[in-house]
């Protein structure tokens, strides 16, 4: 296993670091600069996080990864992505927010996943695992199981812009409740849950039921649902489940948060939200216990049982080699925009490099692992040659 980089990256102690330009195809606020020649600019809302946005410039370095799998050598290779260098953060970034950055994971042409795809590298897919101890790891061009759930994403106005799916009913316990269903984000840069309001009111209600534990008020908490429970208690917390269509089920391992209390009480929470937003969000604290497949060119969002060590079950071949065998692999022209059909490959995780590497080196295993849309958002230290 190996440890998390927190040194904070700077574009002008890397070697391998450049700018992207405005005339670049993957740069979108292109018309916006004076010259095309200029550093590509970025600005983006977030809107899980009240009136935080992030602005700056995209630089593009390398991404160190490793081949995984139980019957082949581990090779290593070098691969080109998109980080957006921010210089202006507004809202909960200036609270500590992201301070490691967002790793852009989405469907999108600039994701990381979606540039490794295109350059032939993977398979456009990949996997997150979360365990108990706010640890796990990412895996690139992962499809999981044959035997895992999945559900497929749904497009919102008829692209595929994020991961959305449909959720067709939850239970609380033995009781399903009777209320139609909603559709749900998917996204690990949401630490907790959200459920829009009518749902959350029917779903806390018929948990605060079941529960064995005595409610108490929690102020300065971020949950309305807090209880003071023994150790007996914790062990009969209803279980809730969300049913997906096609009888597929993911029940969440823990959906309460636990706060050690005193004389051999333990207080703890329902870890959800209501939002007034017409969908949900189904955060990472749901996801805990499972290896988690975002399998972008099926279109489908998979998961199974993982202790997050569990990789003996991943394809078991080769990792791409840059195409032509060039190295290092740029990013993709315009004729690589569409995704290759390649054969499979194995999945491929972030690696340590010497110091004498790239400074944009990822590491994996982590903390914490967000989710985007578009970018992977870096605190920057910019040395001014004026």
């Amino acid at each position: 296993m190996q440890d998390r980089d927190l040194s904070e990256y700077s574009p002008s102690l890397s070697s391998t670091s450049r700018h992207l330009s405005c005339d670049h195809q993957l740069c979108e606020w292109g018309s916006n600069c004076k010259n095309p020649k200029d550093p590509c600019p970025y600005i983006f809302n977030y809107d899980d996080f009240e009136n935080t946005t992030s602005a700056g410039f995209l630089v593009e370095d390398k991404l160190h990864l490793a081949s995984v799998g139980d019957h082949t050598a581990r090779k290593m290779l070098q691969a080109s992505v998109v980080l957006g260098c921010g210089r202006k953060q507004g809202g909960s970034f200036f609270d500590g927010a992201a301070p490691d950055g967002v790793m852009g994971l989405g469907p999108g042409d600039i994701s990381v996943p979606s540039l490794l795809a295109k350059a032939g590298l993977i398979q456009n897919c990949f996997s997150l695992c979360f365990d108990e101890n706010d640890s796990g790891r990412i895996l690139f061009g992962d499809r999981g199981h044959a035997s895992q759930q999945s559900t497929p994403f749904l497009p919102i106005q008829g692209t595929y812009v994020a991961y959305f799916v449909g959720v067709e009913s939850y239970c609380v316990g033995n009781s399903c409740l009777k209320r139609s269903g909603f559709k749900a984000l998917v996204d690990s840069g949401s630490s907790f849950t959200y459920l829009p309001s009518e749902v959350y009111n029917e779903l806390v209600s018929e948990f605060d039921k079941q529960v064995n534990a005595k409610r108490i008020s929690f102020q300065d908490g971020l949950w309305d649902y807090c209880y003071n429970a023994s150790s007996q208690e914790l062990h009969d917390i209803p279980a809730i489940q969300l049913k997906f269509p096609r009888n597929q089920n993911f029940v969440v391992h823990n959906p309460t948060y636990s706060i050690p209390h005193h004389q051999g009480f333990t207080m703890f929470c329902l870890s959800l939200q209501p939002t007034d937003g017409s969908y949900g969000i189904i955060g990472q604290n749901f996801m805990i216990g499972y290896r988690m497949v975002f399998d972008i060119e099926n279109l489908k969002l998979g998961w199974s049982n993982s202790s997050c060590q569990d990789t003996s079950d991943s394809a078991d071949v080769h990792l791409a080699p840059p195409p032509d065998n060039k190295s290092p692999n740029p990013l993709p022209t315009n004729e690589q925009q569409s995704i290759p059909r390649t054969p499979s490959v194995a999945p491929a995780v972030a690696g340590r490099t010497s110091s004498e590497s790239s400074a944009a080196s990822l590491v994996i295993p982590f903390l914490h692992l967000m989710i985007s849309l578009l970018l992977l958002l870096v605190k920057c230290m910019f040395i001014s040659t004026l």
